[in-house]
């Protein structure tokens, strides 16, 4: 095998039950010129990627945005989890979504008009900024985009097609697990398609394909051989997880079972398992974005009215930004700030897994626009002014990073324009009324 030529859609193939199964590999040195910014055999430049990554009730009372703009900014003490991926990253304050007339139908209005350009009075959701994008970036993938949400939620996704609106996202990194690596025998885009997560404890998709990957592994250099020890040494620890969620626990004497609920109850949820469930999806959509098998991925932790809990305590983290009154001392709601850190340690965590692969001459984090952002701006008021946005990564050098960008009484949706912009998008204008806008933001562009 000429390992120079070696194409970049190579996959480790194996059987499972008498079906098919397939690993995607990620981007090897081998594969790309002596510059590592293009695929040798084709002179082909690495893809870009584009990645949504939505939490709900913004940043808290206090006032996050920092004192000074540009470069060398002091992040806020609500983003400093953020802190060692700075130079990699871009904060964006002060926009706001013009309402036109329209009531504000709060966690639904503000990403209406950031995310799709319009705001109306009928809950219509249709064509986001990540559905653009992967029209143009996201062609010839074996997915044409990824939609995941943590809180079991499938509706709790903002990722919309305009011809048919909202997607529904998978809610279980089982099921995902199965449409990665099972699509071969079962159709992923099947109506009742259901993943047998016996097939994997019974045997792993990476024990499939042990003998073609031994016969890879013969064949590469040492750097790509290191480099796949440690894919393949990841992807083991992403199945193992996955396998103790299928274990059935032991018995608990002391458990009991609650009393089924009325009808008007609303079963909560602990915030600390939906982020687990956020670890599992971001070990999974990091393989599938190395692997190229999408390049359009869209998590979202909650739906904006989020009903998710600390544990012990009865209230959810929307009633506490309603609820809680800011702390004098502090300025700002404790009880609320609590979630909000715990989403941002999320957010790190999935840049970090992105900045841990290499490609080339960048990491995939590098490559790619990992874009952040919230349903308002003041979640006690439920305001739709000052949204912070945050991105990671510079699509392949296609943005600046590590920049303060702030435009107060701006349309937000400049922010979304300008990732259009630089992903490719060929719109001259964007957006409906007073959020319509023509140019994108010149700071970031590079």
């Amino acid at each position: 095998m000429n390992m120079k030529t070696m194409n970049r859609r190579r996959v480790l193939r194996g059987m499972m039950g008498g079906a098919a199964v397939s690993v995607g590999l990620p981007i090897l040195d081998c594969m790309l010129n002596t510059n590592g910014d293009a695929f040798a055999a084709t002179g082909a430049q690495l893809p870009p990627r584009f990645i949504t990554w939505f939490w709900g009730l913004g940043l808290g009372e206090q006032d996050w945005r920092p004192k000074t703009t540009g470069a060398n900014y002091e992040l806020p003490p609500q983003l400093q989890v953020l802190k060692p991926l700075q130079k990699k990253l871009n904060l964006f304050s002060g926009g706001q979504v013009f309402l036109d007339g329209q009531a504000n139908n709060t966690h639904f209005t503000g990403v209406q008009g950031h995310m799709t350009g319009r705001v109306q009075a009928a809950a219509e959701y249709y064509g986001s900024i990540d559905t653009l994008i992967g029209d143009v970036i996201g062609k010839g993938t074996r997915f044409r985009s990824l939609e995941v949400a943590c809180d079991g939620d499938p509706k709790a996704c903002w990722s919309a097609r305009l011809e048919s609106g909202k997607v529904s996202a998978e809610v279980s990194p089982l099921a995902l697990y199965g449409r990665i690596f099972g699509a071969e025998f079962k159709d992923p885009n099947a109506a009742n398609f259901i993943p047998d997560p016996d097939v994997m404890v019974r045997k792993s998709a990476l024990s499939t394909v042990t003998e073609d990957r031994q016969d890879l592994m013969r064949d590469l250099g040492a750097a790509d051989r290191a480099k796949l020890d440690n894919y393949f040494t990841a992807l083991r620890s992403l199945e193992q997880k996955l396998a103790i969620q299928l274990e059935k626990p032991a018995p608990l004497p002391s458990c009991t079972v609650s009393a089924k609920p009325g009808d008007e109850e609303k079963l909560s949820t602990l915030a600390v398992d939906a982020m687990k469930t956020h670890d599992l999806f971001v070990g999974l959509l990091t393989h599938a974005l190395a692997c190229d098998q999408t390049r359009i991925a869209n998590l979202c932790i909650t739906q904006g009215m989020s009903g998710l809990r600390k544990e012990g305590e009865a209230s959810n983290h929307h009633t506490y930004t309603h609820e809680e009154p800011i702390d004098p001392v502090l300025g700002y709601q404790p009880k609320a700030a609590w979630f909000q850190a715990l989403y941002m340690k999320g957010l790190f965590d999935f840049a970090k897994a992105l900045d841990s692969i290499q490609e080339g001459d960048k990491t995939l984090l590098d490559r790619s626009i990992l874009y952040a952002f919230t349903d308002h701006g003041a979640p006690r008021l439920h305001s739709v002014l000052n949204f912070p946005f945050i991105t990671l990564g510079s699509g392949n050098g296609r943005i600046k990073v590590g920049q303060h960008v702030t435009t107060p009484g701006d349309a937000a949706t400049r922010v979304g324009f300008t990732m259009m912009q630089a992903m490719g998008v060929p719109l001259s204008a964007w957006g409906y009324g007073s959020n319509r806008v023509t140019s994108a933001i010149t700071e970031i562009m590079a």
